[in-house]
């Protein structure tokens, strides 16, 4: 006997292949790889306990097992899972298309991106650690609330002297959002991540668990070394120069990907 295997077989194949590699994705960054494996064993237990072997007692066991099982995962990783949804449907993606035919683009990048850079760029020589959230799609509503509301322009000046040593602004996040500072001395979430570089201090963990949960881009100058970092989609982006920070902003929020 033949088993038949048609073009629609291969696509079912290779969109679970993507599904389980997103999802793999997820969670390693957020620290939850184990669970991923055991997740994925189980179910494969479950396939071979009902549909291989047949065996009807176990197999109804382990069916109401998957049934309890889905909905604790729902609510263990529901903000995997609203990450997951929210980048299916990526809309912003068609603004870099939009932004295009528009002329404005670099007189945004000077207005919104400079300030930042020139900051993050003496703040690193003088060796005053920050911490700056650039809000994306998904509203940081919640963040701004934790810490001082402040609703300025954005202005090179005022981010250093929030940052300032003895400003009593300078410790927690300083939020961005519309082309303005929203709130400083804001709390972030840490993230839990074991591959996180050890060298790497308190802001990072912060900057890299907002990155994980939310779509924004946090840029961190590091107190102890100066040196300017961004958390990315649970990624970080090391030792940036002034330069490489200013086409970075201007490709992720001028003309976010």
């Amino acid at each position: 006997m033949f088993i038949e295997f048609g073009l629609k077989d291969f696509i079912d194949i290779f969109l679970v292949a993507l599904m389980l590699y997103y999802i793999y994705k997820i969670m390693r960054s957020s620290g939850s790889l184990n669970i991923f494996f055991g997740v994925l064993i189980f179910i494969v237990l479950w396939i071979v306990v009902s549909q291989i072997l047949e065996m009807r007692l176990l197999g109804s066991i382990v069916d109401k097992l998957v049934s309890v099982g889905t909905l604790a995962l729902i609510i263990l990783f529901q903000d995997e899972i609203r990450r997951f949804f929210y980048s299916l449907g990526a809309q912003y993606k068609a603004s870099r298309i939009f932004n295009l035919f528009k002329g404005s683009g670099s007189s945004q990048e000077q207005r919104e991106v400079m300030p930042i850079v020139l900051a993050c760029k003496n703040m690193g020589e003088l060796r005053e650690g920050a911490l700056i959230v650039l809000e994306r799609q998904i509203p940081l509503d919640d963040i701004v609330n934790t810490g001082d509301k402040i609703d300025s322009k954005i202005n090179q000046l005022l981010i250093q002297s929030i940052f300032f040593k003895n400003s009593p602004l300078h410790d927690g996040a300083m939020v961005i959002s519309n082309g303005r500072i929203k709130a400083a001395r804001c709390t972030l979430p840490v993230s839990h991540n074991l591959n996180i570089p050890k060298e790497l201090g308190l802001r990072h963990r912060a900057a890299m668990g907002i990155s994980q949960e939310t779509d924004a881009l946090a840029v961190i100058v590091s107190e102890e070394t100066g040196a300017i970092s961004v958390a990315d989609h649970g990624e970080f982006k090391l030792r940036l120069s002034a330069e490489e920070l200013e086409r970075l902003l201007a490709d992720e929020i001028i003309t976010p990907a």
